[in-house]
């Protein structure tokens, strides 16, 4: 029995590096080949430096400022107006549809949209605050965007073909989140690009 002694005192160890060498490859691969799922878009800080008027309306990405984006609605938020933003962008009615509540849609039949829209483009949304209704089923989003769009379909007060928008946007839960037709957005403020 002494000859298998010194053979099993070695063993232990090597077997002991082995174990640990395949749990640290196995970490290592996991943290290779793992999906990291979709990315979110940083927050953002606001400046006061404008886009270039070549370039507006600016990206069409969805932002929040780190405010909002620590709110537990936020990704949800920012999901819906990228649809409802891009719905606008690439004149998809059925997407605005699914942004919007149907009493949106009733009041805005697809030939009435088509030509509110025809010359929109949407970007630089920022994303500045949501607050929660104590219901639970409603929400306020305070937000920025830039719109483009021929003068002669801007506004009335406004007639500009770029307009800095400050709005607060309701939500309402109707089997999803959606954007709501109420007075939160009736009277928004807005302004010529500068």
């Amino acid at each position: 029995m002494p000859p298998d002694r010194p053979r099993q005192l070695w063993l232990l160890p090597v077997l002991l590096i082995t174990v640990i060498a395949t749990a640290v490859g196995g970490l290592l691969a996991r943290t290779w080949y793992e999906d990291p799922g979709p990315t979110t878009p940083a927050a953002v800080i606001p400046s006061s430096t404008t886009v270039p008027s070549s370039d507006q309306p600016g990206t069409r990405e969805v932002q929040g400022t780190p405010d909002a984006s620590q709110h537990p609605l936020y990704e949800t938020v920012r999901g819906l107006l990228q649809r409802y933003f891009g719905a606008i962008n690439e004149r998809d009615y059925a997407a605005w549809q699914r942004a919007v509540t149907s009493e949106r849609v009733e009041r805005q039949p697809r030939e009435r949209w088509l030509k509110d829209y025809r010359t929109t483009k949407d970007g630089s949304a920022v994303i500045y605050r949501i607050e929660l209704d104590e219901d639970d089923d409603s929400a306020r989003v305070l937000m920025t965007f830039t719109s483009t769009q021929a003068e002669e379909d801007a506004p009335a007060e406004l007639p500009a073909d770029c307009i800095n928008w400050n709005v607060v946007f309701a939500l309402v839960l109707e089997d999803d989140w959606k954007l709501d037709a109420s007075p939160a957005g009736a009277s928004p403020q807005h302004e010529r690009c500068p």
